[in-house]
């Protein structure tokens, strides 16, 4: 049986350009303590420079300032863009912050996301991916404490090797950012890394689901690395309420903005121009916008198409106010999380034993008690599955259990 699913979020962060840049920041740490409370197994903190949207300029240092705040949960850099920082430097940094967290940091990497980036430091974007693979192949052996001497176009290593080892055993975890293109999953399979899928619900991204997986693995093989799709994570964006109805009119709040930035900063067209945005996302897939019931059934859509992984992330996009959004990550946690552990197992199983072997006089309803087990779950239990495993367009009617 494959090991229970983990649960994280993905913090880019999405702030609109009339917020309080000083107070959105806060608000995000604040986001992460939330998550560390609830149980969250990851949050992982994107890096740009540019756009204003994306205000974390360092995932390592934001993650230092979150590691104080926070008990259990790992905290990832996703992405530091490599072709912004020499190698070395980015590998003894991220080496530090394994010691000072004391094992809870993990490195995600890749090329970067926006060509303004780039371009203001001198960097040709269509030389990111080439750069980024050369600067992983200096990294990997750095931080499994090896002495690597290497000459690129773009940086030297002489003889050079970390002064700490580190603190995670056998390794500190990591892993590349791949969006649809096979260069992330080509990378992360020839050094044996875990995959990080952040467009996985968009539909380029479901489409390319299989096949990323199938690269990394052939790769893997070709390298003589090991293979588990417990290192694999797909993000995705979700709001989820009591009732589609309450989570259509919460993302009211900031989806427009979302949707903007998207299409003219990033160049992903995530809603067509015309009508409303959030039922095209949830119409194409793309995102969840409505119950646990649908949140939960995304996740299976994604497991079918996939074949299987080990993580799902919550895109953190700020379309909801704030205490809408710290409600729809508790009711994650609360609801749909469990759907895929073994955290109920036995509570179900005692309590179908229970109901099989009650006691003559203590009977439910002798005592004017009707409840059925279905009927004091929130959520369908196993013997209920919920049908097709993609989401239904909200056009039910008002929910008022979640």
């Amino acid at each position: 049986m494959a090991p229970p699913l983990k649960f994280g979020i993905y913090l880019a962060p999405f702030h609109p350009v009339r917020d309080n840049p000083t107070a959105a920041l806060h608000r995000d740490l604040e986001l992460i303590v939330l998550a560390d409370s609830l149980g969250y197994d990851y949050a992982w903190t994107g890096e740009q420079h540019s756009a204003g949207f994306e205000i974390i300029a360092s995932p390592e240092v934001f993650i230092a300032a979150a590691a104080g705040r926070t008990r259990q949960i790992r905290l990832g850099a996703s992405l530091s863009s490599l072709p912004y920082q020499h190698p070395l430097i980015a590998a003894d940094r991220i080496m530090l912050l394994d010691h000072l967290t004391r094992g809870r940091v993990a490195f995600g990497v890749g090329p970067g996301l926006l060509p303004s980036d780039a371009i203001m430091m001198g960097t040709d974007p269509a030389d990111q991916s080439a750069m980024t693979a050369r600067a992983i192949d200096a990294i990997v052996p750095l931080l499994r404490g090896e002495t690597v001497t290497c000459h690129t176009d773009w940086f030297k290593l002489v003889d050079a090797r970390l002064q700490l080892q580190p603190f995670s055993d056998p390794a500190i975890e990591m892993a590349v950012a791949s969006q649809t293109s096979p260069a992330g999953a080509r990378i992360a399979g020839t050094h044996g890394l875990g995959l990080l899928s952040l467009a996985a619900t968009t539909p380029g991204g479901f489409d390319a689901l299989a096949a990323s997986w199938e690269i990394y693995e052939r790769n893997a093989a070709e390298n003589e690395q090991p293979v588990d799709r417990s290192l694999w994570t797909l993000a995705g964006p979700v709001h989820i309420a009591s009732s589609r109805k309450q989570a259509m009119a919460n993302v009211r709040h900031g989806i427009v903005d979302w949707v903007n930035y998207m299409g003219q900063v990033v160049g992903l067209a995530v809603a067509p121009p015309e009508g409303d945005p959030a039922q095209a996302m949830v119409d194409s897939g793309l995102a969840v916008i409505g119950s646990p019931r649908d949140a939960i059934a995304q996740i299976k859509r994604l497991q079918q198409a996939s074949g299987g992984f080990g993580c799902f992330l919550q895109m953190a996009h700020n379309w909801a106010d704030w205490p809408q959004t710290q409600a729809s990550y508790e009711m994650f946690m609360r609801y749909v999380a469990p759907e895929f552990g073994k955290a109920n197992e036995g509570r179900r199983a005692s309590f179908r034993h229970a109901a099989r072997n009650r006691t003559p006089g203590t009977d439910r309803e002798t005592n004017g008690l009707h409840a059925t087990e279905e009927q004091s779950e929130p959520l369908p239990g196993p013997d209920h599955p919920q049908q097709p495993p993609k989401p239904e367009a909200p056009n039910d009617p008002d929910q008022n259990q979640p």
